[in-house]
């Protein structure tokens, strides 16, 4: 029987994983890749915390989705300013990543 805290420990591992990505990674696709992860270990505790808590709502699903169509267009957005930054400056590592600096 599945309970609600295996889900809990299942997002606790995954938003870990995350923490440790963005905290680790130089690349700034493998940083964007991290804070995915981090949306959806969020994701699996709203969802589960609905089920668990309130089974006739789907407020938590509803949340949910909102998450992953906020995610999809933040990562979009990352990745065509991380393109540009790349096609003037060739460069993908975060650490290098200065325009806006003066």
């Amino acid at each position: 029987m599945i309970t609600l805290a295996h889900y809990v420990i299942l997002s606790a591992i995954l938003f870990g994983i995350g923490i440790f990505g963005v905290l680790t990674r130089r690349n700034a696709i493998g940083i964007l890749m991290s804070i995915e992860l981090l949306f959806n270990a969020v994701n699996i505790n709203m969802v589960a915390f609905s089920r668990f808590l309130t089974p006739d709502g789907a407020y938590g699903e509803l949340f949910t989705i909102f998450i992953i169509t906020v995610a999809a267009a933040e990562s979009i957005l990352g990745l065509a300013i991380i393109l540009a930054i790349y096609r003037n400056r060739k460069v993908l590592n975060a650490d290098e990543m200065n325009l806006m600096k003066w």
